[in-house]
């Protein structure tokens, strides 16, 4: 029994990135907006995003290393030339605000230590409490961004008249799925 995930708009993704901007300290506000911003474009759990070293993320390329993912695998995630731009911008803005870091994690929180999946839980909580997504009967959750990542690369596959079961393997891979039944699951709670 899988809970019926939350299936965010672009326009909702918006309005959450533009709510992390309001967050106080800068680098608290800077660190989240890259890191939800992340999650939606790459489909990265948020385990694997928040654990991720700053030799995991090589800006030259454009690729992540994702080390000791779900099940214990390694898998590389090749990103789109914006994400990786954003994640430079990131990285500099970071790098100004927490010139002496206490951690060598990629995302920091605002006292330059590594962030808590807690933490990050929460200030996700209040973010869509604010913007009007969280309630009495909705619940969005990060993990939402992932699947709605999912979804929007098997839409636009349809869409483009893509083989959607010969490109199957190759998301289950990026998402880091052992089995494509995992990755086909993602189907079930879109209406296209």
């Amino acid at each position: 029994a899988r809970r019926i995930p939350h299936l965010w708009s672009q326009a909702q993704v918006g309005a959450l990135l533009a709510a992390t901007r309001q967050l106080r300290p800068p680098l608290r506000a800077a660190t989240h907006e890259a890191l939800f911003a992340l999650i939606a474009v790459s489909g990265l759990r948020i385990g694997e995003a928040i654990g991720l070293a700053r030799d995991d993320v090589d800006l030259t390329a454009g690729v992540l290393t994702i080390r000791d993912a779900k099940f214990g695998h390694t898998r590389l995630v090749p990103l789109h030339p914006s994400a990786t731009d954003a994640l430079g911008s990131y990285a500099a803005r970071r790098d100004r605000l927490s010139p002496k870091p206490r951690s060598r994690t990629f995302f920091l929180s605002s006292v330059g230590t590594a962030l808590s999946a807690g933490g990050v839980h929460h200030t996700f909580n209040q973010l869509t409490t604010a913007i009007g997504l969280r309630g009495a009967t909705a619940r969005p959750r990060i993990h939402d961004l992932r699947h709605c990542f999912a979804v929007r690369t098997l839409v636009d596959w349809h869409r483009s008249g893509v083989d959607i079961g010969g490109r199957m393997a190759v998301l289950s891979g990026y998402l880091g799925h052992v089995n494509p039944a995992d990755t086909y699951w993602y189907l079930s709670a879109a209406p296209e």
